[in-house]
């Protein structure tokens, strides 16, 4: 292990900002709850946004001083600077594909004829914005490859705006598409569907809750303020309404989401072209708990991904026209093992399983007839099996922790895979061990982790370990490759994941154990695992860091809470960390369907009972926390994370630090590779710094 012990300085001894306090007390089925810091829920406003540079300054001044931050940083960056490529995909004659040389802010969309062609730049998203900040997020070409529609979001926000380019010329036309948010691009003929909101207050775009999403066509070459109004539901205001169309166009789907009425599943019409009316018809009238995801069609058949009568899952057909349920066939039944995915190409259905977090990928025909099985060269996670119907192959990635990102060529009719992109590397993975274990829980489940390690790791109770969470929103945390991890590993760290209930590990019914009334079964889960850890010695309380974003950044919260004495260290990322306000801002309303509100009575003791922000006690001596957020995260909006930081600054005993990182033009995740790997370093150095060790580059 190249690590050595040092003392931490009296630097923990902080003044963080003085925050004020308002009198703001909310009435919950006769509980009166206090929100002091209510104020800075406001972003704009000059008083959040001198706390906001006061907290940063503290922050800075805390991490300059650690001097081994460059080093992990400079690390970080010689490991992750190697070309990294995205799986072809196949247009008529043309090929497209993502590449970043390595340390690229952005990746860059080529095309090329034939797989032998020259590559030439389609777009470049890091031109587009001087920090190199502004995303590429869609692009999407039409059924012939004449015209592409893509979309971009600037400083990380889930604003989308899009724009039209004729792939003939390489010039984009006059069109510009803005305010998208939860949309795909459903192309028909001369033009595409799109889900939008209207347009918010100025100034307030990052927080103001989003309400009446409305599907529109855009006819390519008009002005966005003649597209067509296709639906919206204005008595349903926090419905999610999009559309898909079909390979051959003959189908336009609308898939209704109602997860701010707590439900799970979605309703689902369909428009036949063919039909005389041409109106959108039901076949499956009201979003309920059940899903439903087209796949494919052949001819008048619909094939349709759904958990309706099946907890992990199957593939139905539907006849158009005859889309009563008592019509419904299964083609590929429920297994023992969830549904992931179903992918369609040459004239074939590839159908991933997911076996103890790993994939599984057959291949069926349209019958429901298993023709075959993907081999794959290791146990980890593949995607993609996409194309069009005459494509005699295709391309999937694999990867695990331990094996990069490499490209394999599918070939239909053999069934044999070949590598067709392997990434060059400057170390070696096969360093670094991946073992699965499988621990239990506190009601006796098991619950599976994976433990990734350099070669020669030793269970003293000494190795720095990261143990990471998520657990929820039918979200699997699955084996996946990330060249960042491997300085920490290099230093003797241990990364740990579990797989807590509340995700898609295990179906749907290990969903439902960690949703709404059962959240705090994923709580324990991942304190269960934090006792593993330590039970079998990889590592000890001084040694153990906690860290999750976003529905994991609760997850950290609720459990510093629960267990102040489990780690040393807590890294809560963008987290959701007011449970009785979070479906007030942008979408919040949309996780109602996981958590449930503090609209019930119910529900709100429940999650008032875990809530991060409303647990902290004063006199408790908390694990050295570093909060993050960023100022263009208008997901889990930046509030949570700044009243938990006031309030945790406030009560928390003890000389371990409490720290928040704002980024500036960032959102949910980091808006470009060099503020993923600054942020990345932060988190390292803090935990080590605040473990007593001392890397060795």
């Amino acid at each position: 292990m190249a690590v050595t012990l040092i003392m931490i300085n009296s630097f923990a001894q902080l003044k963080y900002p003085v925050t004020k306090k308002v009198d703001q007390t909310d009435n919950y089925f006769g509980t009166l709850v206090a929100d002091p810091y209510r104020w800075l829920e406001n972003d704009n406003s000059d008083e959040t946004k001198a706390w906001v540079k006061e907290e940063n300054a503290v922050t800075n001044a805390y991490l300059n001083q650690i001097p081994f931050r460059e080093g992990f940083k400079k690390r970080i960056e010689t490991v992750s600077n190697y070309a990294k490529y995205s799986s072809p995909q196949k247009k008529g004659e043309w090929f497209y594909f993502y590449k970043n040389d390595g340390l690229q802010n952005q990746s860059v969309l080529y095309r090329q004829k034939g797989l032998e062609g020259t590559p030439e730049i389609v777009i470049d998203p890091n031109k587009l914005s001087p920090d190199g900040t502004t995303r590429l997020i869609g692009f999407v070409l039409n059924k012939n490859g004449h015209y592409a529609a893509w979309g971009i979001s600037k400083g990380g926000s889930d604003w989308q705006t899009y724009f039209i380019r004729d792939m003939q010329t390489g010039k984009d036309l006059a069109d510009e598409i803005d305010w998208v948010k939860v949309s795909g691009i459903a192309w028909q003929g001369d033009g595409f569907y799109y889900s939008r909101y209207p347009p918010t207050e100025k100034g307030k775009e990052l927080s103001t809750k989003n309400e009446n999403h409305q599907v529109w066509f855009h006819v390519v070459g008009t002005n966005q303020i003649d597209d067509k109004l296709i639906f919206e539901d204005k008595s349903n205001p926090q419905h999610f309404n999009t559309v898909g169309t079909s390979d051959d166009e003959r189908f336009v789907y609308l898939s209704i989401s109602d997860r701010g009425k707590g439900f799970d599943g979605n309703a689902l019409w369909y428009l036949d072209n063919k039909s005389v009316d041409k109106i959108f018809k039901p076949i499956v009238k009201e979003a309920g708990k059940y899903l439903y995801n087209v796949i494919d069609n052949v001819g008048d058949r619909i094939f349709i991904e759904t958990n309706d009568g099946a907890q992990n899952s199957k593939l139905i057909a539907v006849d158009a026209g005859k889309t009563d349920a008592k019509y419904w066939k299964t083609i590929i039944p429920e297994k023992a093992e969830p549904l992931q995915g179903v992918g369609s190409v040459g004239g074939k259905l590839f159908v991933t399983y997911l076996k103890d977090v790993t994939s599984r990928i057959y291949v069926y025909d349209y019958s429901g007839k298993q023709t075959g099985e993907v081999k794959l060269p290791a146990l980890g996670n593949a995607g993609g099996f996409g194309g069009e119907k005459e494509d005699a192959f295709t391309f999937y990635t694999f990867s695990t922790f331990n094996f990069p990102p490499t490209i394999y060529k599918y070939d239909v009719a053999s069934g044999k895979s070949t590598v067709f992109q392997k990434p060059q590397l400057s170390f070696d993975p096969a360093d670094y061990t991946v073992d699965q274990v499988f621990y239990e829980s506190s009601d006796k489940t098991k619950i599976p982790m994976f433990i990734v390690a350099k070669k020669g790791m030793q269970k003293n109770g000494k190795n720095p370990t990261i143990l990471y969470g998520y657990g929820g929103f039918n979200i699997s945390s699955t084996p996946a490759f990330s060249a960042s991890l491997i300085p920490w590993l290099d230093q003797g760290g241990i990364y740990a994941v579990a797989n807590l209930r509340g995700g898609s590990e295990y179906g749907e019914k290990w969903h439902e154990a960690g949703m709404k009334l059962k959240k705090q079964n994923v709580f324990d889960d991942f304190i269960a695992a934090g006792e593993y850890l330590i039970a079998q010695k990889y590592t000890s309380h001084n040694y153990l860091a906690l860290r999750g974003g976003s529905n994991g950044g609760l997850l950290v919260g609720a459990v510093i809470n629960q267990r102040p004495d489990l780690a040393k260290v807590a890294i809560p990322q963008v987290g959701v960390m007011d449970m009785l306000r979070f479906q007030k801002f942008t979408i919040g309303w949309n996780w109602i369907a996981d958590y449930g509100s503090s609209d019930k009575a119910d529900e709100f003791k429940a999650l008032y009972a875990y809530s991060p922000l409303h647990n902290i006690k004063a006199g408790v001596q908390y694990p050295a926390t570093l909060i993050t957020t960023a100022d263009h995260d208008d997901r889990v909006v930046p509030a949570h994370s700044f009243k938990y930081a006031a309030t945790l600054q406030e009560k928390n005993a003890g000389k371990n630090p409490t720290l928040i990182r704002i980024d500036t033009n960032s959102g949910h995740g980091a808006s470009n590779t060099a503020k993923n790997i600054e942020t990345t370093a932060d988190i390292y150095s803090f935990i080590l710094y605040n473990m007593g060790v001392t890397p060795k580059f």
